[in-house]
């Protein structure tokens, strides 16, 4: 992770959207956040909010994104490149595994987040930041212990 990352206005605007994510899922799905749960079952909500979000962006953003760039196509549709969107594509499709289909779903943009920040970077560090954020806050307010 470089100086660089944290004087980028748009990594500071992707840590906003989530927050502001949180808000639209709250006012619309009327969630009842659990706030003490990550205390009470720190293991429940260490795996995906820590070590999944890590291992993920590993394999789907230094692995996967990085072959397709180097190996299928290096174009981009405008700041998203097909790289990205390839490894978004199945990112999501892995999620509709053990996901609700609305919620698979909505991984998508997240996801093509994560990549952006990779291929902006051309590091792990953002995209692993953006996405221990984004599970650990959605855990924290919405999920509640198993």
């Amino acid at each position: 992770m470089t100086r660089r990352l944290w004087q980028d206005p748009l990594f500071w605007l992707a840590l906003a959207a989530g927050p502001l994510c949180w808000l639209v899922i709250y006012l619309l799905f009327r969630a009842q956040p659990q706030w003490g749960w990550p205390l009470t079952a720190p293991l429940q909500f260490l795996l995906p909010a820590l070590i999944y979000p890590v291992l993920e962006e590993i394999v789907f953003r230094g692995l996967l994104q990085e072959r397709v760039r180097e190996h299928i196509s290096q174009r981009t549709f405008g700041p998203l490149s097909v790289a990205n969107l390839l490894t978004s594509v199945v990112f999501t499709g892995l999620h509709f595994l053990y996901h609700l289909p609305l919620w698979a779903a909505l991984v998508f943009f997240p996801s093509l987040v994560f990549g952006f920040f990779k291929d902006r970077t051309r590091g792990l560090g953002a995209p692993i930041i953006l996405h221990i954020f984004y599970n650990a806050g959605f855990l924290w307010l919405f999920s509640g212990p198993v």
